[in-house]
């Protein structure tokens, strides 16, 4: 990861984007937070990443519980994200896990929950896990946007890897003290972005060498600054 980290322009791209969330989370740090913000970025970022994985359903619907399938699902994956921080920090493969079994829910037969759809990609989630374990000088910001992007494109369980993949990021973000009151929508950030970002998860999978990784993590790096644009502490 670190090594990924110093390719060309993505020091100075994630430096400038993580002072501008500082800035804006140092900012209203000085205020007391309510719960309610914190609420309302969660449910503005399920809402964006259920459009993402196919749900027709708006925000408002969502908000009134009104949402489809996809959206309820995304919804009460968000209610688990922050949970899984401490589970993160000590055990990230059952993190990863504990998200796809809560998003999952209702719709897999119980012995798929949580567990990885063959040896390929219960390789992949093991080397992934031991990545976020180990000590690393790689920006967390970094460490976010290659998590989404491993478990996006691996699609590592048997349904829901785009729901998760977007939890999974949001987490990390949270985890590794970005935004630990996870003020930031980086969900929405990626649905306004959406060309770009289905453009760079493309390019990231179909990669043979490091080009398709440094375009995703450049333009991870705007959605990021976009993500703090579009958080609660702005309205």
């Amino acid at each position: 990861m670190a090594t990924l980290a110093s390719l060309e322009g993505v020091p100075s791209a994630y430096a400038a984007t993580r002072d501008g969330v500082d800035v804006l989370l140092r900012d209203r740090g000085l205020r007391k937070t309510p719960p309610a913000f914190t609420t309302e970025s969660l449910l503005r970022g399920a809402a964006a990443s259920a459009v993402l994985e196919g749900s027709t359903a708006a925000v408002e619907q969502i908000r009134a519980g009104e949402g489809d399938e996809v959206a309820t699902a995304a919804v009460r994956l968000s209610t688990e994200v922050l949970a899984q921080v401490p589970t993160l920090r000590q055990a990230p493969l059952q993190a990863l896990a504990r998200l796809h079994s809560t998003v999952a829910a209702g719709t897999l037969p119980l012995a798929d929950l949580g567990r990885p759809r063959d040896a390929d990609s219960a390789e992949r989630l093991r080397v992934l896990a031991g990545r976020l374990s180990a000590t690393t000088t790689a920006p967390a910001m970094v460490v976010a946007a290659l998590v989404h992007a491993e478990i996006a494109t691996a699609a590592p369980f048997a349904s829901h890897n785009g729901l998760v993949a977007r939890a999974a990021e949001r987490l990390v973000l949270v985890s590794r003290g970005v935004d630990e009151k996870s003020l930031l929508v980086p969900e929405q950030a990626h649905l306004q972005l959406r060309p770009q970002y289905e453009s760079n998860l493309r390019a990231y999978a179909s990669a043979t060498g490091i080009n398709g990784v440094h375009s995703w993590l450049l333009y991870a790096a705007e959605a990021y600054a976009l993500a703090g644009e579009l958080s609660p502490l702005r309205d």
